[in-house]
């Protein structure tokens, strides 16, 4: 019988007020579902004790969360902290201390409190990369107040391939528990993929004034500083641009790929935008500052993946389809984060942020 805490300060006041006893507290409250043991314990432990509490120490002793167990578990999972690559999961350090699961999970959990954070693939920066960083993060900041920042178009280039993405850890099939897995098929217990997967290359420009159509890097193609400014910024982006802002006044950004800062880029986009950040502006090693990367590709990729691509055709089919669906408010809330993803740049000392904003 479990008493609520409520039920437990009205027994405990009828009893010491009232002198109510088992019998009498069960007629004055038919509905509660108490039954007589339980009430005639609960009067002895208010008789004895003065108290309803559960008192320090009793219940079932946790015969496997000794000290012993528990500084075991802590050396396992928090090995990986001077190690990297040697973390344990709860099932290998349930097979190497033959410590019960169950016993792991309340030992991390309880004994240790410790919360589990899954890490997430960045950018390596160097003292040098954390210096530029926030400075010129600094500088973007001060340059472009919240009013100038919709008319920013963000740019940037990514390779989609045939083949998708995969997290295997999630990849999962589940099948009667009477089967064993020589049974199952070879299709249902494998996601195969090709070594050199087949792939496009596409680039775009966001604001929230609008989005250029994607455009597609020619196959074999390699992105110079010519093909760069003849073909993707002078046939396609700045005209496409122009187009969205009714020729009126805009910001150009580009990351501080080679081909971006070549000199020859730099005059053209003198010439041809009313502004534009230049390479020596832009952060580097900063894909978490541009709405393209840190927002627009991962919505994309998950859409366009959402059906098996069979080939380079339906790659490229799927991400005509999916782009000209996409909602523009989207890129209106990734682009409305910049100048607050500049401050939490600024504020990590031009290191990573990323992982504090989730």
């Amino acid at each position: 019988m479990v008493f609520t805490s409520d039920d437990r300060i009205l027994i405990k006041a009828l009893r010491i007020e009232k002198g109510y006893g088992a019998k009498r507290l069960l007629k004055e409250f038919p509905s509660k579902p108490w039954s007589l043991p339980a009430v005639k314990k609960l009067l002895v432990k208010i008789d004895t004790t003065g108290s309803v509490s559960r008192q320090v120490g009793s219940g079932r002793p946790l015969s496997a969360c000794t000290n012993d167990n528990c500084a075991i578990v802590a050396d396992l999972v928090l090995s990986q902290e001077d190690n990297p690559g040697t973390h344990r999961t709860i099932r290998e350090i349930e097979k190497e201390t033959s410590i019960h699961r169950s016993s792991v999970h309340r030992i991390i959990h309880k004994q240790l409190s410790l919360k589990c954070f899954k890490k997430k693939g960045a950018h390596e920066l160097t003292d040098a990369n954390k210096l530029t960083r926030l400075t010129r993060a600094q500088q973007l900041l001060k340059k472009y107040p919240k009013r100038m920042v919709p008319f920013i178009f963000f740019t940037d280039e990514k390779l989609f391939t045939v083949a998708p993405p995969v997290n295997l850890q999630n990849d999962r099939l589940y099948a009667p528990s009477t089967t064993k897995k020589r049974q199952l098929s070879a299709e249902r217990c494998l996601r195969t993929r090709s070594n050199f997967s087949k792939s496009v290359m596409v680039s775009v420009a966001v604001s929230e004034l609008g989005s250029t159509d994607l455009i597609f890097i020619e196959p074999g193609v390699k992105i110079n500083g010519a093909y760069y400014r003849d073909v993707l910024l002078s046939e396609h982006l700045l005209p496409a641009i122009k187009e969205l802002s009714a020729n009126d006044f805009f910001i150009f950004q580009q990351d501080s790929a080679p081909a971006h800062r070549a000199r020859e880029t730099v005059e053209l986009l003198k010439r041809e935008t009313p502004d534009f950040i230049s390479p020596l502006q832009w952060p580097p090693n900063s894909p978490d500052l541009n709405p393209v990367d840190y927002k627009i590709w991962s919505v994309l990729q998950e859409r366009v993946y959402k059906v098996r691509i069979r080939d380079v055709a339906h790659l490229r089919e799927r991400l005509v389809e999916e782009w000209a669906a996409f909602d523009n408010g989207i890129v209106e809330r990734a682009v409305q984060q910049w100048r607050g993803r500049l401050r939490a740049c600024i504020k990590a000392e031009g290191g990573h942020f990323e992982y504090q904003m989730q």
